[in-house]
């Protein structure tokens, strides 16, 4: 019965991690009444599954959504993962909203002057405007590498991994050179043989400039907030920000550094020089890509499964609009410390043009 029936809502919002609840926030704030639909079974989007020792590189004075500051006497700490999972669900429960967890969605499709939202399961939602804020942990890059699909060891991606004790003993590949890649070499370099490989040496940016946190000079100078993703044709490369401690656990080799390797066979690769070398594991730490399987079927709205948009407003169909992008305006706007400033714009567009309705 429930596949049958339309429900009616303002605004479906897709998605219930830090986007979904900023989105949120920022449209009960215009006077819209949101549905935030969450595909997992809890409003905390892709932090309960990183890697168990994660934490965040932004001090917890710059790690808050709107309206609700990071909680600890110290603001100057680096909240753990876990922290930032119980901070978000606190965030939804506060919010007194209508988030409704399990609830995938598989399709958007026009219908009138809205969109119909299908769940997982048969459940249908009639929108006047939708957000689609679910984030890239659901869609890891897996970069095409010589010879990797005939690998005989294991190939995981950083999305897939949690802790460093399944790998005790074994030579292990970490492909990358962001941050992830780098924490994750060095954390698997005190139980394994670890090579950090990548097509361009790993880039560094100091974690404290002038006794201050490099958040509070983002701030302070304008850099968070202007809106660089409109000049951007391709993303920058990614600099590692770092207290100095993995600039010093590269440079005494845990982990080993090398150029990417230039083929694969059986178990064994082939370095830049010619040399081979058994392996047992290769972690891709390659960086996600938007997860939108669900605009699929809307004509126009993806171009080679990123979206079309400015400053989030999809240019393609009215009414729908993007939070927490890659550089969707700004180098912050994917993170807890930006996403909100996002969502109001967001909020505040689509609210101005269904009062023109």
């Amino acid at each position: 019965f429930r596949g049958l029936c339309m429900e009616h809502v303002d605004v479906v919002v897709i998605g219930g991690g830090q986007s979904g609840l900023a989105t949120t926030h920022a449209l009960l704030r215009e006077g819209l009444l949101p549905v935030a639909l969450e595909a997992s079974g809890r409003t905390a989007g892709s932090w309960p599954h990183y890697y168990d020792s994660l934490t965040l590189f932004s001090p917890a004075r710059y790690s808050s959504l709107p309206g609700m500051p990071f909680p600890g006497a110290d603001p100057d700490r680096y909240p753990h993962r876990d922290e930032v999972v119980a901070y978000l669900s606190a965030y939804a429960a506060r919010l007194d909203a209508d988030i409704r967890t399990r609830r995938r969605v598989t399709a958007l499709r026009r219908s009138g002057r809205g969109f119909e939202a299908e769940v997982q399961g048969g459940e249908r939602l009639s929108a006047r405007a939708v957000v689609a804020a679910s984030g890239t942990f659901g869609h890891p890059y897996r970069p095409v590498l010589p010879g990797l699909e005939g690998f005989s060891g294991r190939v995981l991606h950083a999305a897939e991994y949690r802790s460093p004790e399944p790998f005790a003993g074994q030579r292990v590949i970490v492909v990358g050179a962001g941050n992830s890649a780098v924490q994750i070499a060095a954390e698997l370099a005190a139980v394994a043989r670890v090579t950090l490989a990548s097509r361009s040496p790993v880039k560094f940016a100091r974690q404290h400039v002038l006794g201050r946190d490099l958040h509070f000079w983002f701030k302070h100078t304008g850099l968070d907030t202007a809106p660089l993703g409109r000049l951007l044709r391709t993303p920058p490369t990614q600099l590692v920000i770092d207290d100095g401690r993995y600039r010093s656990a590269l440079a005494h080799g845990a982990p080993e550094t090398r150029e990417l390797f230039s083929a694969i066979e059986s178990d064994k690769v082939t370095w830049p020089d010619g040399s081979l070398e058994t392996v047992d594991t290769i972690l891709l730490a390659t960086g996600y890509r938007p997860d939108l399987p669900y605009l699929a079927g809307l004509t126009g709205a993806l171009d080679s499964g990123h979206p079309r948009h400015r400053d989030g407003a999809s240019t393609v169909h009215p009414g729908l609009a993007f939070v927490g992008l890659e550089w969707q305006r700004g180098l912050s706007s994917n993170s807890l410390r930006g996403v909100g400033r996002d969502a109001v714009r967001a909020a505040r567009r689509l609210a101005a043009a269904l009062s023109r309705r």
